[in-house]
Parts: structure tokens; sequence; C-alpha cells
């Protein structure tokens, strides 16, 4: 067994983020994913996302699309739908992201495909969710975060409203309907029977949630933003050196202790505004301006050794390009490179599970629009003068 999921096959129905991150991720353990894209368009990112590549491709369909074929089909048309329904039979999960009703009108939703493969799992990523009064609208990330709290305890106290800097409800809803499609299959082997899946950007938002509503629900206050500082401790937060920041995690009293002594302020210790978690929260701002009066003196990485030495958690304030070319990232593989049909050698992300006995891979680049259509349709028994009609008639690309 070469990969965890190599016996699973994923027809990938999704666009944009949520959808298409959920199924790389399978696609990254092994699982067979094929993109079933409108003919012409395809993904909606492949046209108005992203930065244009060199080769013209979107790189933000790159970045969430690799470990796929493509199938270009016109869902709309008999033939293009009878195709895909031959697929299914063979098919293992099916995941769609469509507006709730849009896969009923295309004869592609859970009740009809169970017809055809009662062992499908069906999984629908959507907004707000299949029920709810708020199920028919559109959703997005933005108002996913916006609505589920996240916005309300991003950035600095008193500050604009601002949302967290990754599309952390998309990319959630895409890990949660990820585990639950694998515990679908795990309970397929004990039932005989497929079932269906239904989450949501919107209960993403909430589910991560955890420190924020546990604020709520003992205390009666509405939790504010806290800027880089924890909710439940401090000194847990970015704090200013001479050249730059410093995150500390000083979460527990033995932490406390070290850090004042590698600061040099054992006066911290005995000061009675400080004592104990709860008062270091409560008084977060003077606590950080007692710190960072040491802190500037010295450079980032001069602190983080100092402190790291004193058996504190700690390390440096880093952006997207230091994170990435940091030899720690590079010794975890989490920047490899691959070659791609247009764009040619391209980096993306590596894969952050690392498993000793079926190791997730990085097999292919993310597919151009209907690559792999014509290998597909052969494979489901089309010939090649029937794909040739098939794609005269525009019912596949």
């Amino acid at each position: 067994m070469t990969h965890a999921l190599g016996q699973l096959t994923v027809i990938d129905m999704t666009q944009v983020m949520a959808g298409p991150f959920c199924c790389q991720l399978l696609g990254d353990l092994g699982a067979r994913v094929v993109k079933v894209e409108p003919v012409g368009s395809g993904d909606h990112t492949r046209q108005s996302m992203g930065q244009r590549m060199p080769g013209g491709e979107s790189s933000a369909f790159l970045a969430v699309n690799r470990n796929k074929q493509s199938l270009a089909i016109d869902l709309k048309q008999d033939a293009g739908r009878d195709a895909f329904y031959k697929l299914v039979r063979e098919a293992d999960i099916v995941v769609e992201n469509f507006r709730p009703g849009v896969t009923s009108r295309l004869g592609v939703d859970y009740e009809t495909l169970s017809q055809l493969n009662g062992r499908l799992v069906y999984a629908s990523i959507s907004g707000f969710g299949q029920t709810g009064p708020y199920a028919d609208r559109p959703g997005y990330d933005l108002i996913a975060q916006a609505m589920s709290g996240i916005m309300s305890v991003t950035g600095a106290p008193g500050g604009e409203p601002a949302k967290a800097g990754v599309p952390v409800t998309d990319m959630s809803a895409g890990l949660f309907c990820a585990v639950a499609i694998l515990a679908a299959c795990i309970a397929r082997e004990h039932t005989g029977r497929g079932q269906y899946i239904d989450t949501s950007l919107y209960e993403a938002g909430l589910a991560l949630s955890v420190w924020e509503t546990a604020e709520l629900w003992s205390t009666d206050r509405v939790p504010r933003p806290l800027g880089s500082a924890h909710r439940m401790s401090s000194p847990y937060q970015a704090l200013r050196t001479r050249d730059g920041h410093i995150v500390l995690g000083a979460n527990n009293p033995r932490q406390w202790e070290r850090l004042c002594r590698a600061l040099g302020r054992e006066d911290l210790l005995t000061d009675p505004r400080f004592t104990t978690n709860a008062d270091r929260m409560e008084r977060r701002d003077a606590l950080a301006v007692e710190l960072e009066s040491v802190l500037g003196d010295r450079d980032t990485e001069d602190w983080v050794a100092t402190v790291l030495a004193a058996g504190v958690p700690c390390g440096p304030l880093h952006d997207y390009q230091q994170a990435c070319a940091d030899p720690h990232t590079q010794a975890r593989d989490m920047v490899v490179t691959m070659r791609h049909p247009s764009e040619g050698e391209i980096r993306c992300l590596g894969i952050p599970v690392k498993m000793s006995d079926t190791p997730g891979s990085i097999r292919r680049p993310a597919p151009l629009l209907g690559e792999h259509t014509d290998e597909l349709l052969a494979g489901l028994g089309y010939s090649a003068t029937e794909i040739v009609a098939l794609r005269e008639q525009g019912a596949v690309a």
C-alpha cells in the first residue's frame, strides 16, 4: 500500500477555495481526484482570481488543485451528464460547493447519484449549509468571518474591523469536510452504505471560536480584539525588539519566572500588578510596556537565542518570504518544486503531515482545463470516435 487513500476515487465538482482545498488534501494522501469542470470556463479561479503566471495560469488555481485530473464536461447536456454518471458509478466520493438547489436542477444531487452508487460518500460545502434561514445566501470567507464573530476579535483594540490574514473559514471548512469524508468512508466499511455530508464556511468559523465562546459563556463579556495577545494567558503575544518583533509564550508560572530572569527583570516577579496570570491578563498593556522597555535594547535573533536558552517558548515574527526561506521550512519539505506543462518549474507548499508507512506525495501539478478528458472518457469505455462526437457537440472539451 503506497498511499493511505490510494484505493479511493474522488470527483471534485468544486471551485475557488474550500472544496478544492478539501479535495487536494485527499489527493495529497493518495486519492485519485477527478476535477469536473465546466466546458469553456473551468473553475472560476482559473479566470478571475490570483496573479497571472508567466504562462497564463492563475496562481490561485495552482495553489489548491494539484494531484488532480481535469475533465471538462457540460452537465446541462444529456450526453455530458451520462458520461458523468458513468464516472460516478466507479467513484467513492463526490464533493460539491454549488449554491443549495443547483445540484438538483443539474441532476447531480445526492439523491440522484446515490441511486447509481449506494456506497457513494457525497459532501456539500456551502456558505451557510443546506438548511436554516441563511441557506440560500451566497457565502464567502469574508462574510463567514464577519458573521461568525471572527472579525470582531481580529485586529488591534479600538481599530477598524479586520479579517484574519489567511482565509480561515474557507480552509477550515475544507479541513472539516475532509475529516468527515474519511469518517464516512470508515463507516461505509461497516455498513456498506455511503452517506451525505453537509458543512459550511459559517459553521467552520464558529467551530474555530473555542476560546472566544469560552470567554463569552464563562464571563458574560463579549470578546474583543486583543491584537496579537492571547485570550487566556499573558504574556503570550508579539513584542517589539530593536529591529522587529519577538513572540513570547510564557503561559505558566515557571515560564513567567524564567522569562523575567532571562530579561533581567526579576523585579516583575514581585510586582503586585503581575502576580498571577489573571493579573497579567488584566494588565496586558502595562506588562507589554515593561517588557518592551528591555526588549528594545537588542535585536530579535539575539533575544530569541537568549529566551530559548532560558526554556521559554518564543520565536521571531516572520513575513512569508522569511518563513518560506527558513531552514526549518526547508528541512520539513514544506516548500517543494514541480514541473507544470505551461508554467515550467513552479513552487508549492509541501504536505504538512508526515506518515511513516503511507506518506502523502505530490504527484502532479494542477491540471490544464480538460487536460485528461480523453484519458478519463476512454477509461469509462468511450471509443475514440465517441469522444470526438462528444467534443463536437460541446458535451466535453
